[in-house]
C-alpha cells in the first residue's frame, strides 16, 4: 500500500476524479433536461449518446498518440477541454447546442483513459497492477457517486445548467494544477516505466491475441450495456414510481458508490486469483441484477439492485484492464486500451438510444429482460471461445 501511493498515483485518482466531475451529469439530470425541451425517451437517450459516440471514437486515435506522442497532454486536454465543454452544456439554449456541446465533450475527453492507464501501469510493479487499477478508479467513482448528490442540490436550487456551470470551473482549476505538477514528475514516471519494462514484465505469450480480443467483446459489451442502463434509471424511478426528480438523480450514486471499494479489491482478488474468472462471475452479476429490475421491489429492494450493479460494473472493468495490460506490450499498450475504451465507450452511446426506442414502444419490463438476456448471451460465447483457445 505504502509503495503504491508513494508514487504518482495518488495523482492520477485525483485526475479521474477531474476528468468525470462533468460526464457525470448528463445521467442524472436526465429528467430535467427531458422536462425543458419536452424529449420522448429516444431523444432522452441521444442525450448520453451524443457524449458516448464521439467519446467512444476518440478512444482509438488518442491511444495511438499517446504511444506515439506521450500522455500528458492528452490528460490535461481530458480535465480542462472536458471542464470548458461542460460550461459550454451548460449554457446551451436549445437542444442543439445541448448536444453539440456533448460532441465537443467527447472530442476532447477522448485520452484520458488510454493515457492514464498506460502511465500507472508502467510505474507499478507487475503484480500489482489490478490494485492499482482499482484504486485509480476511485477518482472516477467520487466523481460519479458525488456528482449526483451535488447536481440534485444545485439543481432544485438553481436548475439543471448549474451543476454543469459549477463543477466545470472547478474541473477547469484542478486541471491547470494537475498540468504543472506531471510537468515536474514526468520524469519520475518516464524513469519508472523504463525500469517495469526491462526488468519487471515478461513478453506477451504467443497466441494471447485472440483471447485479449474476447475480453475486450465480452467486458466492454458487458460494461455499455450496464451504464446504458443506468442511465435510464433516473427516468425509470421518476415514471415507474413517481420518485421526485432530486431523490432519482441522487440514486445513481448507490451504483458508483461501490467504485470507491470494488474497483481496489477487485483488482486486489485478481492480483491473486487470476482475471478471467472474475470477469465472468461480474457479468453473471451484471445479467442477473438487470432482469431485477423488473421485480425489485421500490425502496431496499430498487436499492440493493444498484448497489449489486455498481459492484458488478467496477470489478468488470477493474480487472479487464489489468488483463489488458498483462497480455499487451508496452509499446502499443495505449492503443490496445484505446480499443477496449472504445467498446465501452461506443458501445454505451449505441446502446442507449437504441434502449431508449426499446422503452418507447415495449416498456421498461421487455427492454430490461431483452438487455439481461444479450449480456448473458455474450457472456457464453465469449466463456466458450476463451476455453476452447485452451485446448
Amino acid at each position: 500500500m505504502r509503495s503504491l501511493f508513494s508514487g504518482l498515483l495518488p495523482i492520477f485518482v485525483l485526475a479521474h476524479l477531474s476528468h468525470h466531475l462533468v460526464t457525470a451529469l448528463p445521467g442524472p439530470l436526465l429528467p430535467y433536461i427531458r422536462d425543458e425541451f419536452a424529449l420522448d425517451y429516444t431523444r432522452a437517450g441521444l442525450i448520453i449518446s451524443a457524449f458516448g459516440v464521439v467519446y467512444g471514437i476518440c478512444q482509438l486515435p488518442a491511444g495511438w498518440l499517446a504511444d506515439r506522442f506521450g500522455p500528458r497532454l492528452l490528460l490535461t486536454t481530458g480535465i480542462v477541454g472536458v471542464s470548458v465543454a461542460g460550461l459550454l452544456v451548460g449554457m446551451s439554449s436549445s437542444y442543439i447546442v445541448l448536444i453539440a456541446g456533448l460532441v465537443l465533450m467527447g472530442i476532447l475527453g477522448g485520452g484520458y483513459h488510454p493515457a492514464s492507464t498506460t502511465m500507472i501501469s508502467a510505474a507499478v510493479a507487475p503484480g500489482a497492477r489490478g490494485q492499482a487499477l482499482g484504486y485509480h478508479m476511485v477518482g472516477g467513482s467520487a466523481s460519479y457517486f458525488l456528482a449526483p448528490l451535488v447536481a440534485a442540490g444545485i439543481a432544485a436550487a438553481w436548475g439543471w445548467r448549474g451543476p454543469f456551470i459549477v463543477l466545470a470551473i472547478f474541473g477547469i482549476g484542478i486541471g491547470i494544477m494537475l498540468h504543472i505538477i506531471l510537468r515536474k514528475r514526468m520524469t519520475y514516471q518516464k524513469t519508472a516505466a523504463r525500469d517495469v519494462s526491462v526488468s519487471a514484465e515478461a513478453p506477451p505469450a504467443s497466441g494471447h491475441l485472440g483471447r485479449v480480443i474476447t475480453v475486450i467483446a465480452m467486458s466492454s459489451f458487458t460494461q455499455a450495456m450496464v451504464i446504458s442502463i443506468i442511465s435510464f434509471i433516473p427516468l425509470f424511478l421518476v415514471d415507474t414510481f413517481n420518485t421526485g426528480k432530486e431523490m432519482a438523480a441522487a440514486s445513481i450514486s448507490l451504483v458508483y458508490f461501490m467504485g470507491l471499494w470494488a474497483g481496489p479489491f477487485g483488482g486486489y482478488l485478481s492480483d491473486r486469483f487470476g482475471r478471467i474468472t472474475i470477469i465472468i462471475a461480474m457479468g453473471v452479476m451484471a445479467s442477473l441484477m438487470v432482469y431485477l429490475l423488473n421485480v425489485a421491489p421500490y425502496g431496499f429492494g430498487t436499492g440493493a439492485v444498484l448497489v449489486f450493479t455498481g459492484i458488478a460494473m467496477y470489478f468488470n472493468t477493474t480487472v479487464a484492464q489489468a488483463y489488458i495490460v498483462d497480455h499487451t506490450s508496452e509499446r502499443n499498450r495505449s492503443t490496445v486500451l484505446g480499443f477496449y475504451f472504445f467498446g465501452n465507450m461506443e458501445g454505451t452511446g449505441i446502446l442507449t438510444p437504441l434502449l431508449g426506442y426499446l422503452i418507447d414502444h415495449f416498456g421498461f419490463y421487455t427492454s430490461f429482460t431483452a438487455s439481461s438476456a444479450a449480456i448473458m448471451a455474450m457472456l457464453i460465447v465469449c466463456s466458450l471461445i476463451l476455453w476452447l483457445s485452451r485446448r
